[in-house]
């Protein structure tokens, strides 16, 4: 058996175990005092209202999905902002060696000798300049698809059903009339 299978599986034999173990104490310790109030439904503190067997709104769904869209798409911008920083810190004269070397690490540009030169600033600048090009493609198209929900009205959470029209179908055209019989 391979070594990295055998690994896996004592992983998951091991994670496995703790899971049961720790059901297996909660269960023999927690007091069990069950009473009607605790036997409620309820949500989120309140008191249910009808079945539960309702239809949500499209627009709940909606809007869940727009935050998550948007919070990861946010998520990353932090390693483009350790790029830029590194990449601008480690083409910056100004600033000791020792310090443009440990930018340009964060890079990975540095070879394994660290005796050996860095690269040249002007292509370190290239190198910032092409994330910022990066950053701001990716920000459009962000920008982009928000216009295009807010366009669309996703991003009104009451519509007004005047505006939603539906459309009118065309006159009927006159026809003429063909004789029934010869």
């Amino acid at each position: 058996m391979p070594e990295v299978v055998l690994i896996i599986l004592i992983f998951v034999g091991v994670g496995a175990a703790l899971l049961g173990l720790n059901l297996l104490l909660g269960k023999l310790i927690r007091p069990e005092r069950p009473t009607p109030l605790k036997a409620q439904v309820y949500e989120c503190g309140e008191q249910s209202v009808g079945s539960a067997w309702v239809q949500f709104d499209v627009r709940f769904y909606v809007v869940a999905l727009l935050f998550v869209v948007f919070d990861v798409e946010i998520a990353f911008f932090f390693p483009w902002a350790v790029i830029f920083g590194s990449a601008q810190r480690a083409a910056d004269v100004t600033l000791a060696e020792s310090q443009r070397q440990a930018a340009a690490a964060q890079l990975q540009l540095v070879p394994v000798d660290p005796s050996a030169p860095l690269p040249v600033p002007e292509a370190l600048q290239g190198f910032a300049l092409l994330a910022l090009v990066d950053l701001a493609v990716f920000f459009g198209v962000l920008l982009v698809g928000y216009a295009y929900l807010w366009r669309r009205g996703d991003l009104y959470w009451v519509r007004s059903t005047a505006a939603q029209t539906l459309p009118t179908p065309p006159p009927p055209t006159a026809t003429p009339s063909i004789p029934t019989s010869l």
